[in-house]
């Protein structure tokens, strides 16, 4: 069996190693929207009944207007690593994979645990023989971003040996421009992953989207067995996906200006990131993660790089303050 994976969050594990509770602590160990949106009502029926049939092709429809995916329905899962486990299933009797790395971790486990050969790849040609393959974009931890135009052609040089391509875009509401999931109804063997939760602030409510060939999708909702996602998961979606979104991604930038100027003031050398974090680079990256934690603010530290740390957003300019003097009395 596989390690498992350290992730952002845990702020219970933090407040029992350095004191406080949980409510003491500014968490920006995480990607997620610390300003969730305002949650719109719910018929009380949605939480007294199984998930009906018309909440889930509401929010089918909704995820397909937001994601410009036309006729293809996206596929409402239980938060996309659900389908990031289901992956080693797609892959049929491919024996290797490629991942773009470095970043989320959660993949290479995954395949690896199913008995995969995981290559760690950098370089588009470095997927000239790839059968089975993960790009995440935006990615996370660096930021790196492919252009639509890129993706797929690789989704076409996979597809003339039988290659799926899986593409993770759970960073990808602010970069809209940059999707290809209106182009996968063209791309039988191009698979996409889209977070709910991140861009909303709502990651507790764990709903994800699938967007791919109709049989692809109708695998997944077999493999998820019935009523995988929640009534009141698939009745805000559907709300919150056709409501105007300008303004949630208005606060998310303003936010993240507020980082980028305490990262500034205290001489951080950001290296990447997205709209909802920044990727640090420290000589002493994993002392300034303990000197915070003892300031009870939670960062994310990697075991893989020891001279890198992630960074997400708070939720207000007191927050950025708090940072700021932490990073101060550090010595950052």
């Amino acid at each position: 069996m596989t390690a498992p994976i350290v992730h952002g969050g845990g702020i219970s594990e933090a407040a029992a190693r350095f004191g406080g509770t949980p409510e003491d602590w500014l968490d920006l160990s995480t990607g997620i929207n610390p300003c969730p949106v305002a949650l719109p009502q719910v018929d009380p029926r949605v939480w007294h009944r199984l998930p009906d049939g018309h909440l889930e092709q509401a929010a089918r429809a909704a995820a397909s207007r937001r994601y410009r995916t036309g006729n293809l329905l996206p596929l409402p899962v239980p938060g996309t690593q659900a389908a990031i486990q289901l992956l080693p299933r797609l892959a049929g009797s491919a024996k290797r994979a490629a991942i773009f790395a470095p970043t989320y971790g959660e993949y290479a486990r995954v395949l690896q645990a199913a008995g995969m050969v995981v290559d760690f790849v950098e370089r588009v040609e470095d997927l000239a023989a790839a059968q089975f393959a993960v790009v995440v974009n935006p990615n996370n931890p660096t930021g790196r971003l492919f252009q639509p135009e890129e993706i797929l052609a690789m989704a076409e040089a996979m597809a003339s040996r039988g290659g799926l391509l899986v593409v993770d875009e759970a960073f990808g509401d602010l970069y809209p421009a940059a999707s290809v999931a209106p182009h996968v109804a063209d791309h039988d063997n191009l698979i996409v992953l889209r977070s709910f939760g991140k861009f909303f602030g709502l990651a507790g409510l764990r709903l994800g989207f699938v967007v791919a060939a109709a049989a692809v999708l109708e695998s997944l909702r077999e493999w998820l067995g019935p009523w995988a996602v929640s009534g009141p998961a698939l009745a805000l979606s559907a709300n919150l996906m056709d409501a105007q979104s300008e303004a949630v991604a208005q606060r998310i930038l303003e936010r993240k200006a507020g980082l980028d100027a305490v990262l500034a003031g205290a001489g951080l050398k950001v290296i990447g990131g997205t709209g909802l974090f920044a990727l640090v680079e420290h000589v002493r990256a994993h002392d300034l993660h303990e000197a915070l934690c003892g300031a009870r603010i939670l960062t994310r530290r990697f075991d893989y790089n020891p001279h890198w740390l992630r960074i997400g957003l708070a939720a207000d300019e007191h927050g950025d303050r708090r940072f700021a003097e932490a990073l101060q009395m550090a010595g950052a």
